[in-house]
């Protein structure tokens, strides 16, 4: 049995993993939606639907998948397009919650996926599975010239805070429980530091090295 599943979409940070498992012998293969299909007019023509069959055509033929084995997909949107093309070839699938070991392998996967953009272990641990969108936006604004090309810069949600109003100012943290959101490096008592302020769905302060 083939199972399907994606891991991704609802991350501000990166393209889409999709994912194939054979069941019964844990065989795994793997794609990303490259992130061009989640800006302007890509996003909203809704491109990265078509190319998750693509990625599907490349799977199979790396799994070895034939006709006759029973395929298992994600009910989720992210496959709507497949499953037209599954049904036109003459797979035979049906509509399911995708569970272990598949879920739990593929989210791992987009997880060291973000990690290899910049995305620290650490901080992503802190925004909890599924990514937190404005835990994401603090870690962009930190270092937004770097940083703002690995977001899905079609969503609305990007459209309405990715382009914020950014105060800059300095001061120094006596007591400092903070780590510095561009190198991830502990700031030290006593230390000179940039903050950072903007306003989402809430006020936000980030603190920086002054060099950093």
């Amino acid at each position: 049995m083939i199972q399907i599943d994606d891991s991704g979409s609802g991350s501000l940070i990166g393209g889409t993993c999709i994912g194939a498992m054979r069941r019964e012998t844990k065989e795994y293969a793997y794609d990303i939606i490259p992130l061009h299909f989640y800006h302007d007019h890509a996003f909203e023509k809704k491109l990265y639907l078509n190319h998750v069959i693509t990625i599907i055509k490349n799977l199979f033929h790396r799994l070895g998948v034939n006709k006759d084995e029973k395929i298992e997909v994600c009910r989720g949107y992210m496959f709507d397009e497949l499953r037209l093309y599954l049904k036109e070839e003459g797979y035979h699938f049906y509509n399911t919650v995708i569970e272990d070991p598949l879920q739990s392998k593929i989210e791992k996967t987009f997880e060291e996926y973000t990690i290899s953009l910049g995305l620290p272990r650490e901080f992503l641990n802190y925004t909890k599975y599924p990514f937190h969108f404005h835990r994401l936006l603090r870690w962009v604004y930190a270092d937004y010239e770097n940083r703002s090309c690995l977001c899905k810069t079609g969503w609305k949600s990007w459209k309405k805070y990715g382009n914020l109003n950014l105060q800059i100012e300095e001061s120094c943290l006596n007591h400092s429980k903070y780590k510095c959101l561009k190198c991830f490096e502990k700031i030290e008592n006593n230390t000179n530091v940039k903050v950072l302020k903007y306003h989402s769905n809430k006020p936000n302060i980030i603190y920086l090295h002054m060099n950093c």
